[in-house]
C-alpha cells in the first residue's frame, strides 16, 4: 500500500475542488441562515461509530462538508453577523492560511523559520506606524510585538510579567492584586485565576461605562492599607458590552504613580486605529506596559491572530525564557535575533503573519480604513434610526460600530425583540445585560456587511419589535 494517500497531482485537483467549494459557500452566505437549528447530539450522529480503517475517496471526504459539516454550522462570515463581535476572514486570508499550513513551519526560534520570524517583526513594525502607536513599541526600540492566539492570551502574557515585575519587588503572589473595569472581557479575571492572584477589583464605571480613575485611586488606596499589593491594571478601548472607552491617559498616571503593570485591551477597536479621527480614544499608551487588538475581529484576517505589544521586551523575555539544551544554537546565543517562544507561554507557533502580511498587501491601508469608516457610517445611521423611534432608547452611545440600544417596553419586550429576530434566520445579534437593564447588541463589522444588510436589519427591527 503507498504510504502517502495523496500526489501531488492528486492535492493539486482536490486543491482546486476544495476552493471552488470555500468560493461557492462564500457566494451563497448571504442567503443562509445564520443559525444553525441542529440539536445536540444531531451532527455526531452522521459520523460512523468507528474510525475508518481503510482510506476513503477524497471526493467523498469533501463532500461531507454539505453532508455533514454545514448542517451544524454558524456561519460567522455572514454579511447579515451582527452578534458578539464579528470573527472575519476574507479570500487573501483564507489563502494566506492555506500557505502557512502547506509550508508547515514551526517558529519557536529565529533559526527554526527565519522567515517566519521577521516576516512577523517587521510587519508588527508596519501596525506601530499605521495605528500611530509609541514609536518604542517597535523592534528597533526597547519593546516589540508579537502575535499571540487570542487577545485573552495577550492579556494572561501580560499578567505573567505583572507578577514577576511585583515579586522581584519582594510581594508574596497572594497578596498582588489585579484591578479592571466592571465592564471590562472576562478574560482578565480568567487570566487573574490562571497566574495564581487571588485578589480581582471590578472598579465602577461612569455613565458611559468607563472605568472612574477615583474609583481606582480609591481601591488601591484601601488596598495597600489592608495590606494588599497592587500589581496589575487593564484599561478597555471598546468594551465588550458597549464599547466603552477607558481614560487610558489617567488610568497610566495612577498605574506610574502606585508602580502597577498597565496593560491596554483594544481587542476590537484597535482596528479603527488605522483612521486617525479614532485615535484620541488611545491618548496615554505612550506609558503603558502592554497592549493588544485582534485584526481577527475587524481586519479581514481569519482567526486566531492577536497582537501583542510590549514597551519593554526585556521583562518579557526575562520572565518567559528557559533554555534547554536542545533549544541553543549560534544565533540565539549572538543575541542578534528574535525568539518568540520567549514571547509567550507556548513554545510552538504557527506562521499567522503571512495572512496578515497578505490582507494588508491585498486591501492596502486604504482599503482597511475605508472598511472600518464604511462599518461605523452603517452603525451611526442605524443608531439615528433608533434615536428616531419612540420605541426604542440607546443605552451607550456609538463609539465605533456597535450599536446598543433597548425596547422601551423594559427586558421582556428587549428579550422578545432579540430572539424574534435571530428566529427568523435572516440575522443573528445577541442580547446582554448592564445592571438590571437588558439590551441587544448590533456589531457591525463582518468584512462583507453592507448598507443592504443593515437595511434589511433595521426593517426587521422595526417589523417585529412590540408597539409602545
Amino acid at each position: 500500500m503507498n504510504p502517502e494517500p495523496m500526489s501531488p497531482e492528486e492535492f493539486r485537483e482536490f486543491g482546486r475542488l476544495l476552493i471552488d467549494w470555500i468560493a461557492d459557500y462564500w457566494e451563497r452566505l448571504e442567503h443562509l441562515p445564520v443559525q444553525s437549528d441542529v440539536k445536540p447530539g444531531d451532527i455526531r450522529a452522521l459520523l460512523p461509530p468507528q474510525a475508518p480503517e481503510q482510506p476513503e475517496p477524497f471526493g467523498e471526504i469533501v463532500a461531507d462538508l454539505d453532508r455533514v459539516v454545514a448542517p451544524g454550522l454558524v456561519h460567522w462570515q455572514s454579511p447579515n453577523w451582527f452578534a458578539f463581535f464579528p470573527a472575519n476572514a476574507s479570500f487573501p486570508s483564507i489563502l494566506g492560511e492555506l500557505a502557512a499550513a502547506g509550508l508547515g513551519q514551526q517558529g519557536m526560534l529565529w533559526s527554526t523559520s527565519p522567515a517566519l520570524t521577521e516576516i512577523e517583526t517587521h510587519v508588527l513594525d508596519w501596525f506601530v506606524d499605521l495605528l500611530e502607536l509609541p514609536q518604542h513599541w517597535k523592534s528597533t526600540g526597547s519593546g516589540g510585538g508579537v502575535i499571540q492566539m487570542s487577545a485573552s492570551d495577550s492579556t494572561h502574557t501580560a499578567m505573567l510579567v505583572a507578577r514577576e515585575r511585583a515579586r522581584t519587588r519582594g510581594a508574596a503572589v497572594d497578596d498582588m492584586v489585579v484591578y479592571t473595569s466592571a465592564q471590562a472581557h472576562s478574560s482578565i479575571e480568567k487570566g487573574a485565576k490562571a497566574a495564581g492572584f487571588r485578589h480581582v477589583r471590578l472598579i465602577d464605571v461612569d455613565d458611559e461605562f468607563a472605568m472612574r480613575p477615583d474609583a481606582l485611586s480609591d481601591s488601591i488606596e484601601a488596598d495597600r492599607a489592608g495590606g494588599l499589593v497592587p500589581a496589575f491594571v487593564a484599561s478597555t478601548i471598546g468594551t465588550t458590552g458597549t464599547t466603552a472607552v477607558d481614560p487610558v491617559a489617567s488610568i497610566g498616571d495612577i498605574a506610574r504613580m502606585d508602580r502597577l503593570w498597565h496593560h491596554v485591551d483594544a481587542a476590537f477597536a484597535g482596528t479603527a486605529m488605522l483612521c486617525p479621527e479614532f485615535r484620541h480614544h488611545q491618548d496615554g499608551l505612550a506609558g503603558v506596559d502592554s497592549y493588544t487588538f485582534n485584526p481577527h475581529k475587524w481586519m479581514a484576517t481569519n482567526f486566531d491572530c492577536s497582537v501583542f505589544y510590549v514597551s519593554d521586551r526585556r521583562e518579557l523575555t526575562e520572565t518567559l525564557t528557559i533554555v534547554p539544551p536542545y533549544l541553543r544554537n549560534a544565533a540565539s546565543e549572538s543575541g542578534d535575533v528574535i525568539d518568540y517562544r520567549d514571547w509567550h507561554v507556548s513554545l510552538g507557533r504557527r506562521f499567522r503573519a503571512l495572512k496578515l502580511w497578505w490582507v494588508l498587501r491585498t486591501y492596502g491601508a486604504t482599503g482597511l480604513r475605508a472598511l472600518v469608516r464604511e462599518h461605523v457610517e452603517l452603525a451611526r445611521d442605524l443608531e439615528q434610526r433608533l434615536l428616531a423611534d419612540h420605541r426604542f432608547e440607546m443605552i451607550a452611545p456609538t463609539t465605533f460600530s456597535l450599536v446598543s440600544f433597548r425596547h422601551v417596553g423594559g427586558n421582556a419586550a428587549t428579550d422578545a425583540l432579540a430572539e424574534a429576530i435571530n428566529r427568523t434566520g435572516s440575522a443573528y445579534l445577541t442580547a446582554s445585560v448592564v445592571g438590571d437593564t437588558r439590551f441587544i447588541r448590533v456589531a457591525i463589522g463582518q468584512t462583507n456587511t453592507r448598507r443592504a444588510h443593515v437595511d434589511a436589519l433595521w426593517d426587521l427591527i422595526d417589523r417585529l419589535a412590540l408597539a409602545a
